[in-house]
């Protein structure tokens, strides 16, 4: 497959030191994840979310930390530049292979789910925005995909990832820089198409900054809930970091020193008048 030609190393720094296992493929993180072990990548430029299962792979279109109980990913990080977009490509949905078959689900468990509860095989890290990437088949994988509600994945949150992507072609601007993830805060239904036990997203968060780091203030976070209408305007959905970070139970931001985490994530960043808010 193509996309093993876009292997790209983790970069890690690990108090005490935490082995990894690596393969052409992707760099697999195994070790428990801990308050010292911060990982960086090309999709995490000020360090990878914690608070995430032990399961971290890094590809070149993505770093996804996999959930082997919900069968959905708990972060996805991508970053966006002028070359990453791609129109076109097709959606051939897999099973990770580089996953546990009982950590993940297969096409086959989502029969059924679209005419049952109106939901859509929903990208994490979107193929317009990646799909130009070397490994962009990885971007099928249904580590990276969970059933969301056609409304909202057709409608405001398709209109944000549009956003973010026009973001990367404005001159001036290298990269755009995406985190993304589920929430779990009410029931929303289960998948008639499948036995292997799992929970699907009630809603979805999203972290998007420019450049290298967020402390410029260039910055925008967003929650919205599963029933979200398709006519939603995306900017009334804005939220605060540390709204996002104890709703998820994660940490983003690790690789900042603390007191910069703190006074950004306790205000609105600039970002969204770059994003039509």
């Amino acid at each position: 497959m193509h996309w093993k030609q876009g292997l790209k190393l983790v970069i890690v720094v690990i108090i005490p030191l935490v082995s990894a296992c690596t393969s052409m493929a992707q760099r697999e993180i195994e070790a428990p994840v801990q308050p010292a072990l911060i990982l960086m990548t090309k999709n995490c430029a000020v360090g990878c979310p914690s608070g995430g299962s032990a399961r971290t792979l890094d590809r070149a279109a993505y770093t996804l930390n996999n959930n082997g109980t919900t069968k959905f990913a708990n972060w996805v990080a991508y970053t966006i530049t002028k070359t990453t977009s791609a129109n076109g490509r097709a959606r051939d949905w897999q099973a990770d292979p580089d996953i546990p078959a009982d950590e993940t689900l297969a096409p086959e468990d989502f029969a059924g789910a679209n005419a049952a509860l109106k939901v859509d095989r929903g990208h994490q890290a979107n193929l317009a925005s990646m799909g130009g990437t070397p490994d962009w088949e990885a971007l099928n994988y249904l580590s990276n995909i969970t059933p969301q509600k056609a409304n909202l994945n057709q409608g405001p949150w398709a209109r944000l990832e549009e956003k973010e992507r026009n973001l990367s072609k404005v001159p001036g601007i290298g990269s755009v820089s995406v985190i993304t993830g589920p929430l779990y805060e009410h029931f929303v239904g289960t998948l008639p198409g499948t036995q292997k036990p799992h929970t699907i997203p009630s809603g979805y968060w999203k972290i998007i900054f420019v450049g290298s780091t967020p402390e410029n203030g260039l910055y925008a976070s967003f929650v919205m809930d599963q029933e979200t209408p398709h006519g939603a305007d995306y900017c009334h959905y804005q939220v605060g970091i540390n709204e996002i970070e104890s709703r998820s139970g994660l940490k983003v931001w690790r690789g900042l020193p603390e007191v910069v985490q703190a006074s950004l994530k306790s205000k609105t960043g600039s970002l969204p008048a770059k994003l039509g808010c």
